[in-house]
This record gives C-alpha cells, sequence and structure tokens, in this order.
C-alpha cells in the first residue's frame, strides 16, 4: 500500500488537506460500497507538521497531524508528497517556514520517472523556493503566475495548464484543481481503472486540462514599463482593427525586436500572442452575456474565418466557442 504525506503549516487551505485525504483514501473503496463490493484501499494517508502539532489552516481550521516531517526516514519507493495550496499571504509563509524549504529540497536530485513530490495551486512557491522546480515544467494559480515568474524566472511556467507532469515532480494549478492532481496521481501509482471509477464515484469531471477559462487578462498588467502599459490600454480599444507588429512598434516608437524583448519582459507574451488573449478575452465575455452568433462573434473581435478563431478559441481555453457559451454563459 503507497502513503501519502501532506505537509501541513500555518496558513495552508484546509480543503486542499482534507479533499486530497478524503480522494485517496476512498480510492478503491467508494465504488466498490456503491456495487455492494469488497472495498479495497490501495492509499494510507498521513498529515505531518513541523512539530507534529495541528495545523492551524487559513479558514481558521484546526487539523490534526500525524507526526513530524522531521521525524521521517528516507522517502521509500511506495512514498507521494504533496503540499497544499498557500491561502495566506505566500511572502509570509515562505519567510516563516525555512526549515520545511530546506526539508524539501531533498527533492531536487531525485532521479525518477514516478511522481515523487506534487503541490496544489500556490503551493508551488514552496517547490519553487526549495529549488525543486528550476528548470522544470510547473503550474500554479493564474492570478499568482506574474510574482511566481518575477520570484523564480528559472522555472518554466505554464499558467494556463491544470496539471504539469516533468520527472518526478507535478503541480496542479488554481483552487479546486487538487482533485485533478489526484485523480491523475491515483492514475499514476493504482491504475487507471481505479482512477475512472474514483472519478465516478466523486462525480468529476476527469477531462479537465487547462485553468485558462478562468484565468483574468487583468494579471498581464502588472509591470512597471509605462510605454508597453500604454500600448495595452490602446490596445483595449483597437484590438478588433488589423494591426501588424510593424504599426504597433511604430506607435511606441521602437524597433520591432525592442518592441518584442520590452512586450515580453513586462507581461510574459508577445504582442501577437498577446492581442490573440486580448480577442479570445472579449469572444469570452460575448459568449457568456450575449446571445451573438458565433459567427458574430468572430467578426466583432477581429477574425473572419469562424473555423480558424474556434481552433484558436479552443487553444487558449481548452473548449469550444460552443461547449464554452454552454458551461459559462448566464
Amino acid at each position: 500500500m503507497k502513503t501519502v504525506t501532506i505537509i501541513g503549516f500555518t496558513g495552508a487551505l484546509a480543503s486542499a488537506i482534507t479533499g486530497v485525504i478524503d480522494l485517496f483514501r476512498m480510492a478503491g473503496v467508494t465504488w466498490a460500497r456503491v456495487h455492494g463490493e469488497q472495498p479495497q484501499p490501495y492509499f494510507r494517508t498521513r498529515l505531518l507538521t513541523e512539530t507534529g502539532e495541528a495545523c492551524r489552516c487559513i479558514n481558521g481550521l484546526t487539523i490534526g497531524a500525524d507526526g513530524s516531517w522531521l521525524d521521517l526516514a528516507p522517502l521509500g519507493e511506495n512514498d507521494l508528497v504533496i503540499i497544499p495550496t498557500i491561502g495566506a499571504p505566500i511572502d509570509q509563509v515562505l519567510a516563516d517556514n525555512p526549515g520545511l524549504v530546506n526539508w524539501l529540497s531533498q527533492f531536487q536530485s531525485t532521479n525518477d520517472d514516478q511522481v515523487r513530490v506534487a503541490s496544489n495551486c500556490t503551493g508551488a512557491f514552496l517547490l519553487a523556493e526549495a529549488g525543486v522546480l528550476d528548470g522544470r515544467q510547473a503550474t500554479t494559480h493564474w492570478g499568482f503566475s506574474n510574482q511566481f515568474r518575477q520570484r523564480f524566472p528559472g522555472v518554466d511556467l505554464q499558467p494556463d495548464k491544470l496539471v504539469t507532469v516533468d520527472g518526478h515532480v507535478a503541480c496542479a494549478g488554481g483552487g479546486m484543481a487538487w482533485w485533478d492532481l489526484g485523480v491523475y496521481l491515483v492514475e499514476r501509482h493504482a491504475g487507471a481503472q481505479v482512477a475512472r471509477e474514483l472519478a465516478k464515484a466523486f462525480v468529476i469531471d476527469a477531462g479537465r486540462s487547462s485553468q485558462a477559462p478562468y484565468s483574468a487578462l487583468q494579471a498581464r498588467r502588472y509591470h512597471s514599463d509605462p510605454d508597453i502599459l500604454k500600448l495595452q490600454e490602446w490596445l483595449d480599444t483597437h484590438y478588433h482593427q488589423s494591426i501588424t507588429l510593424v504599426a504597433l512598434a511604430s506607435r511606441c516608437g521602437l524597433t520591432e525586436r525592442s518592441l518584442i524583448r520590452r512586450f515580453k519582459a513586462a507581461t510574459g507574451d508577445t504582442p501577437t500572442g498577446y492581442l490573440q488573449v486580448l480577442r479570445i478575452e472579449s469572444a469570452r465575455q460575448h459568449l457568456e452575456n450575449s446571445r451573438l452568433t458565433i459567427e458574430d462573434v468572430t467578426r466583432l473581435v477581429g477574425y473572419e474565418d469562424v473555423s480558424s478563431f474556434s481552433r484558436l478559441f479552443r487553444k487558449h481555453t481548452g473548449l469550444a466557442p460552443g461547449v464554452y457559451r454552454s458551461r459559462f454563459g448566464r
């Protein structure tokens, strides 16, 4: 039986702890009970804190710990460590937990294709602080992606992805993505059939792959380059027009090369990529709040070909325009 260790710390998100524990404990159990079969548990779980005392979560709940991670023997092949969401101010949690950061650094040198350590949401900040994510793909909550990039430039951040896996490290995106991470890890450690049955028993949509449908364009404005910010403000009202890179560079008084360099440094994206995101964001709003046809929405945001627009929309959001409207439309 595999052991799943959840690391507790003051300011953690309670649901990211209790939810993960429930998910792993019920793998092979709930589905069997529903069908009157003999349960076969696959995982044991434990919550460990630095001192072994209870974990005080951000919502005021106190969750009893099973011991201290300081007392752990070297992790075995069947062990999996999960870092839950940071609910308190991130910088404060990082500063208050130097011992945990140092303990997590043991995962830097692990050379294993089996996932040994994982984080949910802003828990990725703790892994990155420990150097575990250096040179690796990772994800975190889309709303904290700029803060993450600034603090950890050596990490290949993929904020649109719901789950990333790079070698022995897995990360999940925002908020409730622990269930996507949990079902994925159950599949890796207990098999696809057990994971499918778990998702059905918990009524989980196991097909999600992106957190892009939930992200906010505003996060790309948290920078200090006034010329790029001014250009972004102009694009806010002209994105539907035919716009070239040459025209954008001329508007800023920059060469194309300089514009691309400064725009990417400020926003994490190229001018062309940002324009696409701006148009997709506008399309999302139309699909959520209006009864316009997809053809009309396509033209309103600056595209002519509906099929090309639909492919681009799906690339950015993970959903076709019609599916997006049915899920998020008012």
